[in-house]
């Protein structure tokens, strides 16, 4: 990751700190059958026993351009970076490698950032495998359930 100007220091902190979970939920997302973006709000954060919770999704490319299209197309909403627009974030999707790196859009109030992270401490891979690891042990179902909903959209 690159060194941030003042204004992108708390963006890059939030990725910092929730790499794991981001990576995470950018592999289930590419094991769900293809590329995409994952997209994250930080409008409506629930907060719980363990701190604050986003709301993540990821978007398939297959539909990442209508929703694009659609998102930062309302009157509320602004794309920072203005040279980051729909196509440059749909050939990042294109070209990036799902083992290695991800394409990962942040909102904050009316305003979405575009990353393309590489070079990551961490693969988003190896991000499942830990967040799985974790969840088997206090809650072994849930990777199993991942685990063979990920083989059946696969067969």
């Amino acid at each position: 990751m690159t060194e941030a100007s003042e204004p992108m220091d708390w963006q890059q902190e939030f990725i910092a700190t929730n790499l794991l979970a981001i990576g995470y939920n950018a592999w289930a997302g590419y094991l769900g059958g293809e590329r995409g973006a994952l997209i994250c709000s930080t409008n409506s954060p629930a907060v719980g026993v363990a701190g604050e919770s986003f709301k993540t999704y990821f978007v398939r490319r297959s539909r990442l351009a209508a929703f694009l299209n659609a998102w930062l197309a309302a009157p509320d909403t602004v794309i920072l970076r203005h040279h980051f627009m729909n196509a440059h974030i749909l050939e990042a999707v294109d070209t990036y490698n799902p083992a290695t790196e991800l394409v990962f859009l942040l909102e904050s109030f009316n305003q979405v950032t575009f990353f393309y992270l590489k070079n990551l401490p961490i693969t988003p891979p190896q991000c499942y495998e830990q967040v799985c690891k974790t969840w088997e042990e206090f809650q072994p179902a849930v990777c199993a359930l991942q685990e063979e909903g990920v083989r059946s959209s696969t067969e």
